[in-house]
């Protein structure tokens, strides 16, 4: 049986499901870039992952449009016209998205929402229906779970009005992010860790540290992916780290042969993607997107990913007892550094003609559903994590490293909900650490941040037993319960 009938005959997919894996194989049909046999092999190798982006780049990976634009002038292509209270203003946003590609097929960035529709709250309890209403809507239709939100820094109604609606609605899908600066209101924070304490969201960005590096006009995106708006991201490749270790015979092998050499093939692979994508694809000759300024592309760049920084240190100083591993040594922090410092300066010594300010921006990826024994970006891998300010004093210096993403997870015990001030506390402890992005949520959540995106244990249970699942992000939150053992995590207390 040929892939395209094994998709067509499979029960368990949605129609809508098939529909996109259909268009995978076709697109993965053909084989236009021009990869060199070196690449090639590391590819084979699973040293570089192309994380599924496809065989023929047509569209960008990620797409953050400037909604504020749409709502300030509308869109001639769609017909819409500038919104003048808060049904108009979720009706335009809830068309506009069907229309914002990326990788998925879904958008990715869905704006700022509190900023968007504040301007149009007069009732709040209309407003309220209004917006839990454009949530559910969000839900059911963008079912992919790396469609993601933003709110803050500002404390606004409609920011309250989401975060109050999250909590009863208890969806997976947008992903939030609030951005928190240090003119935020706390009582706004709180309530977005009451609300991550049940739902699994908002996670919390470092707004000094991503506007000094993007500029204020940035978005969260996809995972945790910081990009600027109307801009976005024509690739995201990655190198794992775990893997390329395996081949060195010594440290300075790794970091003088090894790295440097795996380092110039994934930019060449990245630099062929991002070539087709501008000069062969068409895409940006022919959306409405660019004829009308939503996304401009010289605000585009391209990500060069990693995963697997903890194996990679603990092979390289080839040690077993946990006291010296990765997370619990200083010297294996101090390789662990010495490895991003090497990589950062290598990426930056590449030019890519078609990125912002010609450069490829480091970004910590997230790891994928078929990864084993390989922990995400430069997190301490599950089971091995020390106490919590020691786990934050060891993953916190790495985060200046990656302007375009990295994160931690802290699961807490259930108990900590009637203490969210102890939870603020360790994160503006860990902001004043240098962390860039901290997700939390407890342990009786039905939602549960699996790496960087959100997904049901309730739909995981749905589809071990055979039955369909409405967002396809699932069947990846189900390889990462298996494989990475994502809900096993260090389980925190206020005790």
């Amino acid at each position: 049986m040929t892939k395209v009938e094994t998709i067509i005959k499979d029960n368990i997919l949605t129609y809508e499901q098939k529909v996109l894996a259909l268009a995978k194989e076709a697109e993965n049909s053909i084989n236009v870039l021009n990869i060199d046999e070196k690449t090639k092999g590391y590819i084979e190798e699973g040293i570089i992952c192309t994380l599924f982006e496809g065989n023929a780049p047509y569209r960008p990976r990620y797409i953050l449009p400037d909604y504020e634009k749409l709502m300030k002038e509308g869109c001639k292509f769609l017909k819409l016209d500038v919104p003048s209270n808060i049904h108009e203003a979720v009706n335009t946003l809830l068309i506009f998205y069907k229309h914002v590609p990326s990788i998925t097929s879904f958008p990715v960035y869905i704006g700022n929402i509190d900023t968007l529709l504040d301007p149009y709250i007069e009732d709040e309890e209309e407003a309220y229906q209004a917006i839990k209403l454009f949530l559910m809507h969000i839900d059911r239709t963008l079912t992919d779970s790396f469609c993601h939100a933003n709110i803050g820094p500002q404390d606004t109604k409609a920011g309250r009005l989401i975060l109050k609606a999250e909590r009863e609605l208890q969806d997976s899908i947008p992903n939030i992010t609030m951005k928190v600066s240090k003119e935020t209101n706390e009582q706004f924070i709180i309530e977005g860790i009451k609300t991550a304490l049940v739902t699994a969201k908002p996670s919390f960005a470092n707004h000094e540290m991503f506007s000094n590096e993007l500029g204020e006009n940035y978005g969260i995106a996809s995972c945790y992916n910081g990009l600027n708006i109307s801009g976005g991201s024509y690739t995201l490749t990655r190198l794992n780290l775990a893997s390329l270790a395996k081949k060195a015979t010594s440290v300075e092998d790794f970091l003088e042969k090894h790295l440097p050499k795996a380092v110039n093939s994934m930019c060449g692979y990245m630099d062929e993607r991002v070539r087709y994508l501008v000069e062969e694809s068409g895409y940006f000759e022919s959306t409405f997107l660019v004829r009308e300024n939503f996304i401009n592309r010289e605000e585009y760049t391209a990500m060069f990913g990693m995963v697997g920084l903890a194996e990679c240190v603990n092979t390289l100083l080839k040690v077993t007892d946990i006291k010296e591993k990765f997370g619990h040594s200083e010297k294996a922090s101090e390789l662990g550094l010495k490895v991003i410092e090497k990589l950062e300066k290598e990426v930056n010594n590449h030019h890519n003609k078609y990125c912002k300010n010609g450069k490829f921006l480091l970004h910590a990826q997230v790891g994928i559903d078929t990864d084993f024994g390989i922990s995400p970006g430069c997190r301490i891998p599950i089971g091995d994590e020390p106490e919590l300010f020691e786990q934050i004093n060891v993953e916190a210096p790495f985060h200046k490293y990656f302007p375009s993403g990295i994160g931690n997870i802290y699961a807490f015990d259930s108990t900590v909900k009637d203490n969210t001030q102890y939870v603020l506390d360790i994160m503006k402890g860990a902001f004043n650490k240098g962390m860039r992005y901290f997700s939390v949520y407890s342990s009786d959540c039905d939602v549960v941040r699996i790496t960087g995106y959100l997904v049901k244990r309730s739909e995981i249970e749905k589809l071990s037993r055979g039955e369909q699942v409405l967002r396809d992000t699932v069947v990846l939150g189900k390889g990462s319960v298996e494989n990475q053992k994502v809900l096993d995590r260090k389980l925190r207390s206020d005790e």
